[in-house]
């Protein structure tokens, strides 16, 4: 099933027009120019919308408005998300409830060829769970989090050593569940964090996570669990600049509340897109801007992608 959808995928930019052939003599290389945004509209009530048509949507990329040359209401391309927990001192009296919550979430939000994993970070960056789709296993790597618990799991293998310098290595996890994890799946992919936002440790800065995220096309979505509000900042430019959305959560029925609204980002979403008038392979950074023409209505997607650098 999962590879099935994945084909499908692929088959869009291929019809759409969106692969250039040119290699060396004796080699093939595809060259993807197809960008595809992955979009969820609000009205003002905060309902999800459904039944549009893609010419309920503008899209510009810099300023420049774009065709949209494939759109789906329907969203059958596999999901892969990730599930990152903050087992630092600051999360002790959350942590069981994020854990019986995460599971509730993922057994709702999760169908067929899906796949998830689960990390935790505190002073390292441990890997609980590598991508499956089997609940059981995602279930009890869940329940295996711990406040501060020492390295013993599966490590998250990338540049960066597995243990920090003390702390909480938020950016690092992020950095990591998004370069070294997601880079290589195809289709819808995000990252749930549960966190107060506050990095203590990390070597890498939020800037790094923020554009491994958007290399990859993963959104990042943020529960802000945090007594005192926890870093705003950190959380919404993290979830603004990869079209996630950040929810502030004080306590356990703000927890239930936020998994469900990210249960409905996930399950609804508009499938765009286009290829850009821009054809440079310049490895720049493109801004993207969606707007909805009925003014009612909010959109959540990306705010921007990396051009190929070739």
């Amino acid at each position: 099933m999962r590879i099935r959808a994945i084909v499908s995928y692929l088959c869009v930019a291929i019809l759409a027009g969106g692969l250039a052939f040119a290699a060396p003599p004796g080699q093939i290389r595809v060259e993807v120019n197809l960008v595809n945004l992955f979009a969820t509209v609000r009205d003002k009530h905060k309902g999800i919308v459904t039944g549009l048509t893609k010419d309920d949507f503008q899209v510009y990329e810099d300023g420049q408005l774009q065709e949209i040359t494939n759109f789906s209401a329907d969203s059958t391309l596999p999901l892969t998300l990730g599930i990152l927990l903050d087992t630092s001192g600051s999360e002790y009296f959350m942590l069981s409830s994020e854990k019986e919550a995460g599971s509730r979430f993922l057994a709702r939000v999760l169908r067929k060829g899906d796949l998830s994993m689960v990390m935790t970070f505190d002073t390292d960056v441990d890997l609980l769970a590598d991508f499956t789709d089997d609940r059981g296993v995602l279930d009890r790597a869940i329940n295996r989090a711990q406040i501060n618990a020492p390295s013993g799991g599966m490590i998250a293998q990338g540049p960066l050593p597995s243990s920090g310098g003390g702390g909480t290595n938020f950016y690092d996890a992020v950095y990591l569940a998004a370069h070294d994890k997601l880079s290589d799946e195809a289709g819808r992919k995000a990252i749930i964090v549960l966190t107060d936002a506050e990095d203590t440790g990390s070597k890498l800065r939020l800037t790094d996570a923020i554009e491994a995220a958007q290399r990859t096309d993963t959104v990042v979505h943020v529960l802000l669990v945090a007594a005192d509000g926890g870093d705003q900042s950190v959380a919404r430019r993290l979830t603004d600049e990869t079209g996630g959305r950040m929810i502030i959560v004080r306590n356990e029925k703000n927890l239930e509340q936020a998994f469900d609204e990210i249960s409905e980002e996930l399950r609804f979403q508009y499938t765009i897109g286009y290829i850009p008038t821009n054809k440079k392979h310049d490895g720049s950074y493109r801004k993207i801007k969606v707007e909805m023409k009925n003014k009612d209505y909010s959109v959540l997607t990306r705010r921007g992608y990396y051009a190929p650098n070739n």
